[in-house]
């Protein structure tokens, strides 16, 4: 039984969007969450545009109402996305799900998802957080030019109902908002889910192709990084590119 304010649509420009004018507007409720079938314009991190098969992904934005310091904000973001990676290795002993820094969901090693969170602020108050959800959930393949790309029915051969799916996590969300835990415990629980720690990993940036080793993600959202010299460096995301 659905025990929170839900908002369906088929095709909307995007979920995320759709929570903000509900904010804006003074509408929005803890918990409220906005799904669709399908996006015109859904957005991913650094303004790339979410691709989806209409019905085969789960799309929803869940609005919250944190209750944390405006500080927490990378280490609540930690903790959700802690709380959905925990949801989709429920589903199967037989996969490795892991979070690819800042927000993508990694199931045996190709991304299924991605979250993407939006704050909003009114002075010094952090007053909503707008959690947003991409998963590719019951398509059968990708196309050839998404070759990292994954969904679970492609890691399992399942079909999954998406509304188990919406409840699963929406409760997994709200009991991460509801009971926070504190930054330090966030970022360990994050930091051990960590795709590709302590491995080799590139990056480009302005100065061209950088080859280190992922040290862990601190709790202002910064990756630690060990250079092949031994010294260390702290990446902000957008700051360099990840490649696959």
């Amino acid at each position: 039984m659905i025990d929170f304010t839900i908002i369906e649509h088929s095709f909307i420009d995007s979920t995320n969007n759709y929570a903000m004018q509900l904010i804006d507007a003074n509408k929005a409720l803890h918990g409220m969450t906005i799904t669709a079938l399908s996006q015109t314009a859904g957005k991913g991190q650094r303004g790339n545009q979410w691709a989806d098969t209409p019905g085969d992904s789960l799309l929803m934005s869940i609005i919250i109402n944190p209750i944390q310091e405006i500080q927490e904000q990378f280490s609540f973001n930690a903790s959700v996305a802690v709380a959905i990676a925990n949801v989709l290795q429920n589903l199967s002993t037989g996969w490795n799900v892991q979070i690819k820094w800042p927000n993508d969901i990694i199931v045996n090693d190709k991304k299924a998802g991605g979250i993407l969170i939006e704050n909003t602020l009114r002075g010094s108050k952090w007053t909503h957080c707008v959690i947003g959800l991409g998963l590719n959930v019951n398509q059968e393949a990708m196309p050839a030019d998404l070759p990292h790309a994954t969904s679970l029915t492609m890691e399992s051969g399942k079909k999954y109902q998406l509304s188990q799916l919406r409840d699963s996590i929406h409760a997994a969300v709200m009991d991460a908002a509801n009971f926070p835990l504190k930054p330090e415990s966030a970022m360990n629980s994050y930091n051990q889910l960590l795709f590709k720690r302590e491995q080799l990993q590139r990056f480009s940036g302005p100065a061209g192709y950088r080859e280190v080793r992922i040290k862990g993600v601190h709790s202002d959202g910064q990756l630690e990084i060990a250079n092949p010299d031994g010294t260390t460096d702290f990446y902000f995301h957008g700051q360099y590119e990840w490649c696959w």
